[in-house]
């Protein structure tokens, strides 16, 4: 198995059998064999760190129920061996679990205990990861002020200490924020160094992301080929991992570039393809941001203005209800694109 792109939440005995590049059925088998084991032994940390893999493999591949009963496992596993990184770990988990599920609230109070925990156990993974987690979740929430220097604190840690892995992420999400603000210049700058720091880490689902990023910046630029080629390339390795949610995410921005093309009835399939697959893991967010380039798609291909309008206004609502400011301002931006009127109760 590869030694690249270690992943620290591979805790315990995993750490020498898993890396970032396994595939998450894979996943399931080794962890659940390792789960297995420390059931005999009655070892608490290598149980906790079982749960915790299994709790991580099943939230990538959408079945959210195992992960939140892996992940809660994992936690009372390790409270009950004391072991306080592991506790860090598991809410970690729980934490990123809830933003995937659209309960951002909830997400925050998982992840801010998460760091409080690390803090105390002086785990750098664990601390890293959770206050990553933190910053995510508020980048998602549009709170970019915020978390900006959050991200820039992660970065440099993550640079300090040689993480690859932590810091494509941080250059991800830092990359992301300048995008969503207008600045595609630092954007794309960013994802090509998040690219490159992956490829030199043989780190492949970051990797991916970082490639949607620059096709999504490279498709506003009218490269829409090159930006379809990167997609397709990102696609491959999304499903040689079985990064089910990388996966639609991807479809998701595959419909984006066809959409700027005027590409409209490719953008319709490649946006239902994206929405299965997240309906499928019930991530709400992903669902409706799907929905939302659906809409607007079978609006530019003739359907009827007082249905786009209905669709639209309910996306802002559902926008709103999950805490998805820069989403509502999308919403606000499509209503004023496709001429139409703004709702009346917002």
């Amino acid at each position: 198995m590869p030694t690249a792109a270690p992943a620290p939440h591979y805790r315990g005995g995993l750490s020498t059998l898993l890396t970032a590049n396994t595939p998450f059925d894979q996943v399931l088998a080794v962890a659940g064999a390792h789960r297995d084991a420390a059931r005999r032994s009655g070892s608490l940390p290598e149980l906790a760190a079982a749960e915790l893999a299994l709790a991580e493999a099943h939230r990538r591949l959408g079945d959210i129920p195992r992960s939140e009963r892996a992940w809660k496992a994992s936690y009372r596993a390790a409270r009950a061996a004391d072991d306080i990184a592991g506790m860090a770990w598991a809410l970690w988990c729980g934490g990123t679990l809830a933003r995937q599920r659209g309960t951002l609230t909830l997400s925050q109070r998982w992840l801010s205990a998460a760091v409080t925990l690390a803090e105390h156990a002086d785990d750098a993974d664990a601390l890293g990861h959770a206050r990553a987690g933190y910053a995510e979740t508020g980048r998602v929430q549009g709170d970019y002020t915020a978390v900006l220097t959050l991200h820039h604190q992660e970065l440099d840690t993550a640079r300090r200490r040689a993480d690859h892995p932590h810091a494509v992420w941080a250059l991800l999400g830092i990359a992301q924020i300048h995008r969503n603000t207008g600045d595609l210049h630092q954007a794309l700058t960013l994802f090509q160094e998040a690219a490159q720091t992956a490829a030199r880490a043989d780190y492949r689902a970051g990797h991916a992301w970082a490639q949607r990023g620059i096709a999504d910046l490279l498709s506003e630029q009218g490269q829409t080929e090159e930006a379809l080629r990167l997609l397709s390339e990102a696609e491959t390795t999304c499903r040689d991992l079985r990064q089910d949610s990388a996966l639609a995410y991807n479809l998701k921005m595959r419909g984006n570039v066809y959409y700027r093309a005027a590409r409209y009835e490719q953008a319709q399939q490649a946006y239902r393809a994206a929405h299965d697959i997240f309906t499928a893991m019930g991530e709400q967010r992903g669902t409706a941001l799907a929905r939302f380039g659906l809409t607007k798609a079978q609006a530019q291909c003739g359907q009827p203005p007082h249905q786009t309008a209905t669709e639209l206004h309910e996306l802002r609502r559902t926008f709103a209800r999950i805490g998805l400011r820069h989403a509502c301002d999308m919403v606000e931006k499509a209503l004023a694109e496709l001429g139409i009127e703004r709702d009346p109760r917002h």
